[in-house]
């Protein structure tokens, strides 16, 4: 058995559960946020059997594009301390941040 943390934009997560669970996997999810640009993102917990496995990734990958978007990124006004003024900049969003482990052993009580 494997259990797939999925970390995703939280535009992204409810396509992505809905599908995960439309195909009969058992999804829990996670608040979490980004580092960057400090935005939500939503972390997935699924446990899959190990011939389900490709299955669950290919769900994922399907669901999960990457995307450009524009963020205001903060820019110090020059001879100015500790004054800082947002400019657009183009940065990469969506898809996901996948970690597969090996599961030991699973119980549901």
């Amino acid at each position: 058995m494997k259990l797939i943390i999925a970390i995703v934009q939280d535009e992204d997560a409810s396509r992505l559960i809905s599908s995960l669970m439309s195909d009969g996997y058992r999804v829990t999810k996670l608040a979490t946020t980004g580092g960057f640009l400090r935005s939500g993102n939503t972390t997935l917990l699924v446990g899959v059997e190990d011939d389900k496995l490709q299955n669950a990734m290919s769900i994922i990958e399907k669901v999960c594009k990457s995307r450009k978007q524009i963020a205001s990124s903060p820019a110090p006004i020059s001879g100015t301390t500790g004054v800082y003024v947002p400019y657009p900049i183009e940065v990469t969003v969506g898809g996901a941040t996948i970690f597969v482990l090996d599961v030991e052993q699973f119980t549901k009580i």
